[in-house]
């Protein structure tokens, strides 16, 4: 089975065990690569089961007769009974725990339904019911997926990823669990986030699912709800830090570059400030990383900031930024803007940083708090008497843009919004914190409050809002926008290392994704059903500068870029059995 095209690794250099990019759907392929899969093993093997839909040849050319009911039914109608389904559960975590159970029972059309019904699956299986389900993680465990790595595994984590039966992985979404969305240290019941997150690499950026591996890095926690329950799954500690943490994580790092290689794309997730900074500060000189948090959402936002600018007019040079909260996702956003306003005005990076500031739990950075700063809050501590209070802040700094990334709800105030509206024509006011528990305020909230002024968008969904006889609907700042395409783009290119210029390539194509139809509803994203487009183009526009900067190593360039990345997706059609 496996032709030139398999052997020289369509899709990024890596190789199609399955054919499943090289195989057209009306193409007839085999169902196994090592072992002969039939009877029961086809269908409890969840990357092959097709449930009714293998039809009445297969059925007996693979032994599965009889062992399914006689209708023969096509994905689409399998496609429609289960939303049929879905839409009968009034909790969303119900519809998670169906939708995870249809994940190992049949992949192709787990993504199917979510590619064809985005919009409203997306909240599901990721922010905001993601958070419940890893809060409840310990509950609703039924069958592990991913690879758990833990203090116990220490000196054999090589070995540890030597167990995970794909051998040609080519994106790893690691968590510690010590900062899960707003909630907190979840521990090893972190493991819904990449879980989560690489579904979404595969049905928004065509990532192959086998090349997927979700990984938890369990070295402890530190909530005590969690040490004092009996069904938690996780290690009976508090969280190791220092030396022992750092060594792990070192080991950690290595194993995978010597099992995967070098182009392997890891991607840190939901891990606590001070080792979100130093992990990516350290590896990303030697290794292909990533942070979502600081990176991707600053991807994300830079995105709508350019996309805005069609609606309050002006270049990013003229505005003034105010973030509440100086954490990862902050001053990694704070950094983008800055460096963007850079190449656009040439002026040095230290400059642009004076249109942007930022305030923590203790008030207005600025310089007079030098001394006892994080070392990633210190380039934003600017010239300015102390203020303590986010309404006397704006009320000084007088922002065009508030942008809230504090993890902490109800903190835009209706006093805050009144003095955005009153500062500005069409304030730009992002609410970023996720779940929709901790956003800053809701969009009724910002509509109202600033009297249908507000430009708004948000990190987790708000439903449309009407105001005075007029429908605003929110934007959702969503990083699921950017990684699947970022990281597809890194694939198809072969990069070796991520840079912040390919981090501007990605927003700069996403923005370009607006149409003025969005615009109109006063919406600065575009909407979710065409992902998979967008996906495509910033996949293009991210290879593009990983071959400008010449980190690429899947040589020759493709010449179209954007047919390249489109003709590496993965599509969850039902293949034909010999």
């Amino acid at each position: 089975m496996a032709t030139e095209d398999f052997v020289n690794g369509v899709g990024g250099g890596v190789k199609d065990l399955y054919g499943e990019d090289s195989a057209t759907e009306d193409q007839l392929i085999t169902p196994w690569n090592f072992s002969v899969a039939s009877g029961c093993t086809l269908l409890r093997d969840p990357r092959y089961n097709k449930g009714l839909a293998f039809t009445e040849k297969e059925r007996d050319a693979h032994y599965v007769r009889g062992l399914l009911p006689p209708a023969v039914f096509t994905q689409e109608l399998q496609e429609k009974r289960l939303m049929h389904n879905l839409r009968q559960y009034d909790v969303p975590l119900h519809k998670y725990i169906a939708l995870m159970d249809l994940q190992e029972r049949n992949e192709r059309l787990f993504y199917k339904l979510m590619i064809d019904n985005v919009e409203e699956l997306l909240p599901v299986v990721y922010t905001p019911t993601v958070g419940e389900a890893c809060q409840k993680y310990g509950s609703i465990y039924r069958r592990p997926q991913g690879l758990y790595i833990s203090l116990k595994e220490k000196g054999k984590i090589l070995e540890v990823l030597k167990n995970w039966p794909e051998k040609t992985i080519q994106v790893i979404v690691v968590t510690d669990g010590e900062r899960i969305l707003g909630l907190g240290d979840l521990g090893c019941q972190g493991m819904g986030i990449p879980v989560g997150k690489l579904s979404l690499y595969t049905a928004l950026g065509g990532v192959r699912p086998s090349s997927c591996l979700p990984i938890t890095i369990d070295v402890g926690t530190n909530n005590e709800k969690l040490l004092n329950d009996e069904f938690y799954i996780g290690l009976r500690q508090k969280r190791a830090t220092g030396k022992e943490y750092a060594e792990l994580l070192e080991e950690f790092m290595h194993a995978v570059k010597q099992n995967y290689g070098e182009k392997v794309l890891v991607q840190f997730e939901d891990f606590a400030n001070h080792n979100a900074f130093d992990l990516l500060d350290k590896y990303s000189s030697s290794h292909l990383v990533f942070n979502d948090d600081i990176q991707g959402t600053a991807s994300v936002v830079l995105a709508g900031l350019l996309a805005s600018l069609k609606l309050v007019g002006g270049t990013l040079a003229d505005h003034t930024f105010l973030f509440l909260g100086a954490g990862e996702a902050g001053t990694g956003i704070a950094e983008l803007i800055a460096l963007e306003i850079s190449k656009q005005t040439k002026a040095p990076v230290e400059e642009t940083r004076k249109k942007i500031w930022l305030v923590d739990s203790k008030g207005l950075i600025v310089s007079s708090r030098l001394q006892s700063l994080q070392h990633f809050k210190k380039p934003w501590a600017h010239e300015h008497e102390p203020v303590k209070e986010l309404l006397n802040a704006v009320k000084a700094i007088k922002p065009t843009v508030l942008i809230g990334s504090s993890g902490v709800g109800k903190t835009f105030t209706k006093e805050v919004v009144e003095a955005m509206a009153s500062l500005n024509e069409k304030p730009l006011i992002l609410a970023l914190s996720n779940p929709t528990s901790q956003s800053e305020c809701t969009a009724e909230e910002a509509y109202t409050w600033s009297k249908g002024k507000a430009i708004f968008a948000s990190g987790s969904p708000f439903d449309p809002v009407e105001y005075e006889g007029k429908v605003f609907v929110p934007g959702q700042s969503n990083n699921a926008y950017i990684f699947p395409g970022f990281g597809l783009g890194l694939i198809i290119s072969g990069a070796i290392r991520v840079r912040d210029e390919m981090l501007l390539a990605a927003s700069e194509a996403l923005a370009a994704q607006v149409s003025q139809e969005n615009y109109d509803k006063g919406l600065i994203y575009p909407p979710f059903t065409n992902i998979r487009k967008i996906s495509a183009n910033i996949a293009a526009s991210v290879a593009a500068k990983t071959y400008e900067l010449g980190l690429a190593s899947h040589l020759p360039r493709p010449k179209d870029l954007v047919k390249y990345a489109e003709s590496c997706m993965y599509s969850p059609g039902y293949r034909s059995y010999r």
